[in-house]
């Protein structure tokens, strides 16, 4: 049995339609659920108990990062010892992009912590460190269809929610080939946001660091939130989030989308 955690958000939902074997859904509001034949089960990170519960009688586990907060690495532990606890024997994590202690975006140093507490438990594992999605890049345009932040002329392989939800569906009914494992999932290119904004008919606008910080000083987000916005674009100037490769379509048979795919589809 597989257990799906985060079915209610991109890359969830689209594991838990794309699963051709038996597995349960994992969230935290069942009312999101994006498919309905599917068996659901109602928990929260934080909640250790209820996870646990959520979690009997699975084998493996797609544990989805939980939303960005300050306590973030705490839910994440907790959904950990859940599994541990539950019996689960495998735990394929969705990562991010460059994980480390150290890494310039805030954000990717929860997901190192949380991996070292996964290999900690002595349990199978695969880690899939994603990129920047590649839906997003539309999104970071402002009202008036400019891209601000300090990214300079860095270059992201950002990479579709689909072909993240394809690559674990392939690790997830896949055997032992892909423990200890760790995907590094990009899009087929690399490109600076300027290039991006001109493909999608916008405009970059390159702000210095405490521009940035100012700049997104209206929104009243936390000091933990702002610096996660902030540092993103600090990684992909940084030269952090460039890097190609071709694990999508090692582990998919495909290649993966393109920013130009994504703009001619419509989506």
């Amino acid at each position: 049995m597989i257990a799906v955690t985060g079915a209610s958000g991109q890359v969830g939902g689209r594991v838990a339609r794309l699963l051709s074997v038996p597995h349960t859904l994992v969230v935290r509001d069942p009312a999101k659920v994006p498919v309905s034949d599917k068996s659901v089960r109602v928990a929260e990170y934080r909640d250790t108990a209820a996870m646990t519960e959520a979690l009997r009688g699975v084998e493996t586990v797609f544990l989805v990062s939980a939303r960005e907060s300050a306590e973030r690495l705490a839910e994440h532990r907790s959904a950990v010892d859940a599994a541990v606890a539950a019996g689960v024997e495998r735990i394929v994590y969705l990562s991010f992009f460059g994980a480390a202690p150290d890494c310039t975006f805030t954000f990717g140093r929860d997901h190192w912590h949380t991996e070292q507490f996964i290999r900690a438990t002595g349990r199978r594992f695969t880690f899939l460190r994603d990129n920047m999605y590649l839906e997003m890049i539309p999104r970071l345009a402002g009202a008036d269809g400019v891209i601000r932040g300090p990214a300079g002329d860095g270059r992201v392989a950002a990479v579709s929610y689909g072909d993240i939800a394809a690559a674990a569906v392939a690790v997830l009914t896949g055997g032992a080939e892909h423990d200890g494992r760790t995907y590094d999932l990009t899009g087929p290119e690399a490109f600076t946001l300027y290039e991006a904004a001109a493909e999608l008919g916008l405009r970059y606008a390159p702000e210095t660091v405490k521009e940035a910080y100012a700049s997104r000083a209206k929104y009243g987000a936390s000091a933990f939130e702002v610096a996660g916005w902030v540092t993103s674009y600090e990684a992909i100037a940084a030269g952090e989030l460039a890097g190609v490769t071709g694990d999508v379509e090692r582990l998919t048979g495909r290649k993966p989308r393109s920013l130009r795919d994504m703009i001619a589809d419509g989506n």
